[in-house]
Formats: C-alpha cells, sequence, structure tokens
C-alpha cells in the first residue's frame, strides 16, 4: 500500500551485554582527555531522573535521544533526552499530553504539552535536521472500549507542532518508531498496533527551510497479531528497530511475544507481510515493547509484562542476537509493568543507555564502554 502526501512546517555496534549495563547500574564510565576546561567536571548526572512533568503526567512511554547536529537556538540540544507521557495526572490511561525533556546534566523540564492530543506512545524519534515526531493513542475513560486511531505530529526542537498526520490509513494507533536520518531527508517508520500495520514515511527537508516535504508513505508490513485488553490496553506490533547498513527492520510484536525482520524495509514499494520471525521466546519474552539496535549487531527489547506475565521476571531488558539466541537480561524494577521505553546511542567509544521505569515513573540512564 502507497500513499502521497506533503505537510508544510510554518516554523521552523554495542559490543556489550545487557548483563554489563545490570552491574553498572550506579556507575558512570567517563573518558577524559587533557584539554582546556570549559565546563566543571561535577556534579555528575544522577543515574535516575524523574519524568513527570509540571502537569503531573506519568506513564513514561517513548525515549529518544537528540542526535548531533541539532539547529541552533531550539530548547533541545544535542544529548538531551526526550520521554513522551502516557497518562495524565490521575494516572488515567492514554491522556497523557507532555513530552519530558532531560538535560545530559540531568535537569528534567517540560518539552512539549499538547491542549488537544492525548495519549503520547512510544512512538518517539528526532531528526538532526531539527524535528521532534511522537504518536499518539488516545481514549476518553482510560479504557481500551475507547481507544481511538490516534496522530502522528511533528514539531520543532522548541516544542512548536508544525504539522500533523490524522489519516486512520497511514496512521492507527501509532506505537512505536524507528527513525532512519541521513540529514537531508529521513525515513521514519511507525508501527500501528490498532491495525497491525507498520507504515515507513519518507520525508525530505531543505536547508534555511521550514518546509517538510512527505514524498510517500508506504506500508511495508502487516498482519501482525493485535487486540484490545483490558489490562494492557492494546497489545500488537510495537518497537521498531532499522538496521540501515543491510536495509531491515526489526519489528516487536507483543501480542504473540516474537520479533520480525522485514528485508527491504527501507526501499520497498508496497505491502511485503510480516517479514520473518527472529525470535520467539516465551521464557524471555513478556510482551515486548520498545526496541533498539546495539553496536555490536544484537537486538535489545524492553518487556512491557502486557502479555505471557511472570512474577520471577519483573520488568525485564533483555539482549539477543539477530539469529535469535538470548544473550542477557536484568530488571529495572522489581515488580512488573516497569520497563517500557528504551533508546541507545554512541558517545566517543562509549554507550549511552536509558531506560524508562514505569512504575517509578522515572529515566534511568547508564553509561558503559564498548569492548
Amino acid at each position: 500500500m502507497r500513499f502521497s502526501t506533503s505537510m508544510h512546517a510554518i516554523n521552523a555496534t554495542l559490543g556489550f551485554s545487557v548483563l554489563a549495563l545490570s552491574t553498572a547500574l550506579a556507575q558512570t564510565t567517563t573518558t577524559t582527555t587533557t584539554t582546556t576546561a570549559t565546563a566543571p567536571l561535577i556534579p555528575f548526572a544522577p543515574p535516575s531522573v524523574s519524568t513527570v512533568p509540571t502537569n503531573g503526567d506519568v506513564n513514561p512511554y517513548g525515549v529518544a535521544f537528540a542526535p548531533t547536529g541539532l539547529p541552533t537556538g531550539g530548547v533541545l540540544q544535542p544529548g538531551d533526552i526526550l520521554v513522551s507521557n502516557f497518562n495524565n495526572s490521575g494516572n488515567m490511561q492514554g491522556t497523557g499530553s507532555t513530552i519530558t525533556r532531560v538535560t545530559s546534566n540531568g535537569t528534567a523540564s517540560t518539552f512539549f504539552q499538547s491542549p488537544t492530543v492525548m495519549g503520547l506512545t512510544g512512538a518517539l524519534g528526532i531528526v538532526r535536521h531539527g524535528f521532534v515526531f511522537v504518536g499518539s493513542l488516545p481514549t476518553t475513560d482510560g479504557t481500551s472500549a475507547t481507544v481511538g486511531a490516534g496522530t502522528l505530529l511533528m514539531m520543532t526542537t522548541n516544542g512548536v507542532v508544525v504539522a500533523s498526520v490524522t489519516n486512520p490509513a497511514m496512521i492507527n494507533g501509532p506505537w512505536g518508531m524507528a527513525v532512519h536520518d541521513t540529514g537531508s531527508e529521513a525515513q521514519i517508520f511507525v508501527s500501528n498496533v490498532l491495525n497491525g500495520t507498520v507504515m515507513r514515511f519518507d520525508l525530505s527537508f531543505f536547508k534555511n527551510s521550514t518546509t517538510i516535504l512527505t514524498r510517500e508513505v508506504v506500508q511495508v508490513g502487516g498482519g501482525y497479531s493485535h487486540r484490545l485488553d483490558p489490562n494492557a490496553l492494546v497489545l500488537g506490533p510495537s518497537g521498531l528497530a532499522y538496521d540501515a547498513a543491510n536495509d531491515i527492520l526489526y519489528v516487536a510484536s507483543s501480542s504473540d511475544n516474537a520479533v520480525y525482520a522485514i528485508p527491504n524495509a527501507g526501499s520497498v514499494q508496497s505491502y511485503t507481510g510480516m517479514g520473518t520471525m527472529v525470535y520467539q521466546d516465551t521464557t524471555h519474552l513478556h510482551g515486548p515493547l520498545d526496541l533498539v539496535l546495539a553496536p555490536n549487531g544484537d537486538l535489545i527489547v524492553a518487556n512491557s509484562d502486557g502479555s505471557n506475565e511472570v512474577a520471577t521476571a519483573p520488568s525485564e531488558i533483555v539482549e539477543f542476537t539477530t539469529a535469535g539466541k538470548f544473550v542477557s537480561q536484568f530488571s529495572v524494577d522489581p515488580a512488573n509493568g516497569g520497563a517500557f521505553g528504551i533508546a541507545l546511542i554512541n558517545v566517543g567509544g562509549a554507550v549511552r543507555f536509558a531506560a524508562v521505569d514505569d512504575n517509578q515513573n522515572t529515566l534511568n540512564t547508564w553509561t558503559t564502554p564498548i569492548p
């Protein structure tokens, strides 16, 4: 399935295992060189920061690092972390309206608050041209009985919305996102949890211009198991991770505890099905939600415990190979339901890894060297 449209803005690998992260929960690895100091080394950023914004929203979902090369003058700075909030202050699902910004020194603030778009999801990404993308899946009463198709918002690094997509043929429960950013162009992959599809938005940006051109929108995957759930709200295709070197999109499916690989996802012009199942593991996968590709070529997934829940493995983050071999795991919370959004970024020969703890409404970060 293929669409064409345009939108105009008016302003504008990991040589470590997750086990290594679990043994470094309280420490930060820093590489120093002898240079003229431009900023103090201490105090260090706290390893855990509250994600609750000024309006009291809770239930942090999406996590995204701001890349290097962002335009100057915006609020968002390279190295900042954005966290989208799904619930309001009353903990009602699908009613959160904010994105929290956490700076590299651990200071948290409200980056964005929408007056109308509710239920900001794990579909969160940033491109270095200076745009932030976030999906929504709203409810009117916090239950699966009232979920709506939602919206894909596009905003500047000042948190100003410049465009949106509401066509349910393209956006229908945007639940996860992967970004392939090449500077003047980007591909935004979005999983739709309400109809079991994955879409690719091919975008172009222009120097000294506030225009976002959507060249085309292509359905690259579909047929994934999906359903409404009274506890998890929704289950279906969730986290996405794109391997640009091999043009493979990995899809985490929370309803059947599996991960799929869609070949040629960045170049296909029509629907190609579900792809190939690369990993299904009822021992280590418990409602896999967010997904990232590590520098060592492994995949790391956050278990939401929305399906296949077990008390002995709560809130696990799991590393496995793309060939389907389990590597390691660790828990971000002693209770179920804590692991949701995750992200990582390479920083000077080290990896900075971020994960929310949904039970505590916090963002946890670790830095570990790449062996």
